[in-house]
């Protein structure tokens, strides 16, 4: 006899899968909420924000501290606006330091610009006791006229000489040749052997503007001194001189009394410009002293020009 299936009597629902797996949920795992999930949209949001904040923050601070200073430079008083200088305010200025300021003096000026350039000679001869020795026979002054070391001096402060030496203005010592002479006019020139490296000539000037009473120094080595700077006037021009024995005649020569002695000869006579117009020869004493007495005699620059075989400087 056969027998029926037997069917379980528990209703199901109609259209449910018989084989759909059983999923039984793990009562020690709590399920997550939906919002414990983190939101990266709203803090990059957040994120962004505070960045702002900061910046925002900082560009204030900056323009508080730079207003600060623009203030605190309107009203101090290093800062404010001045008036502008007027003419008048310009000559006080002046008058001012002309009256509380020792200035130098022109005659002061005219012997600073020509110092550099005059230097202290020395002859020498043998010495007639002993042939083997030298002696000094001679001393005097020369100016330097070209950038070569080319020296200006007197015809009879090197007449004779075995041996010259020149001395610059920084101490420079240096034997000369003497490389030209015109004795009917007093004049010689000398060429040393070494000169200093910062050697500056003179500036030479011309003696046809000078006048009587114009102020000029002359620079040179008195008694061996200096060198030494004297100052005083032109006293005249066109001047004749008569050395003491009679055997020479200088024309054409400016007169001056600015103090002058032995071992001036040879040394420049300046204008208040600085410039050489003359060279020292000669001075007038009807005694046997040799001192000054207040007159001296130059050889015009133009004359002493053509000893060195140049055109009037």
């Amino acid at each position: 006899m056969k027998r029926e299936a037997v069917f379980s009597k528990s209703p199901r629902p109609a259209g449910s899968d018989t084989h759909a797996p059983t999923t039984v949920a793990d009562s020690k795992t709590p399920a997550l909420p939906e919002s414990s999930t983190p939101d990266l949209s709203s803090m990059s949001r957040l994120q962004k924000f505070k960045t702002k904040i900061r910046w925002d923050f900082l560009a204030v601070f900056l323009m508080g501290v730079t207003f600060s200073l623009v203030l605190v430079g309107f009203l101090s008083p290093a800062f404010q606006m001045r008036p502008a200088l007027t003419q008048k305010d310009i000559d006080a200025a002046v008058l001012h330091t002309l009256q509380t300021k020792d200035l130098p003096s022109p005659s002061a000026k005219a012997a600073a610009s020509i110092q550099g350039a005059v230097v202290h000679v020395q002859a020498y001869a043998a010495d007639p006791k002993n042939k083997e020795v030298d002696i000094e026979s001679g001393v005097g002054t020369g100016v330097v006229i070209k950038d070569d070391g080319t020296i200006l001096t007197n015809y009879h402060v090197i007449s004779g000489a075995k041996k010259l030496r020149v001395t610059f203005f920084d101490g420079t010592e240096a034997e000369a040749t003497v490389v030209g002479v015109q004795p009917d006019k007093d004049l010689a020139v000398l060429k040393p052997q070494k000169i200093p490296d910062d050697l500056e000539p003179a500036i030479l000037g011309s003696s046809q503007q000078l006048a009587p009473g114009d102020a000029v120094v002359a620079v040179g080595f008195p008694f061996g001194i200096g060198p030494s700077v004297s100052s005083g006037v032109v006293s005249g021009l066109n001047r004749q001189f008569k050395s003491p024995d009679g055997k020479q005649t200088l024309s054409g020569l400016i007169q001056f009394d600015a103090a002058a002695n032995p071992g001036n000869s040879g040394g420049p006579l300046v204008n208040m410009s600085g410039e050489v117009v003359g060279i020292v020869t000669a001075i007038l004493n009807p005694t046997s002293s040799r001192t000054f007495i207040g007159i001296g005699f130059a050889t015009t620059i133009e004359s002493a020009g053509t000893a060195v075989g140049l055109p009037p400087f």
